[in-house]
């Protein structure tokens, strides 16, 4: 699961208002090296949550994401590279993720998070 997909999931059980982000407990991760493309880096810039891709990187043990980022970041070189590796290079193979309000958690096994629900949770 790459972080970009961290990034649009949230934890839809009934009745939960915040659902998101997602705490990521990561216990496998790799790097998989992708082409930079700087045009959908500044595309998708402004549909990311910052705070919470740079949680979510922390977790893994990638700290080179600033706290708060804006558009004008985008210019830099330096940036664009962190910004491309955390969203699109780091991929959590085993872990978990857990919803903020009721501590239900979501295993990923095999890069692939299971967000499947219950039949008490619809």
């Amino acid at each position: 699961m790459r972080l970009l997909t961290h990034n649009m999931l949230s934890c839809n059980i009934k009745g939960v208002s915040n659902g998101f982000p997602l705490r990521l407990e990561a216990e496998k991760w790799v790097e998989k090296e992708v082409e930079l493309n700087a045009d959908f880096l500044r595309g998708i810039f402004p549909k990311i949550e910052w705070k919470a891709l740079a949680g979510a990187a922390r977790a893994i043990g990638y700290d080179a994401l600033p706290d708060e980022a804006d558009a004008s970041m985008l210019d830099s070189d330096d940036f664009l590279s962190h910004f491309h590796h955390a969203l699109l290079e780091l991929h959590v193979e085993e872990g978990t993720l857990v919803c903020p309000e009721t501590g239900r958690r979501f295993p990923i096994n095999k890069g692939i998070p299971n967000m499947l629900l219950h039949e008490d949770e619809v």
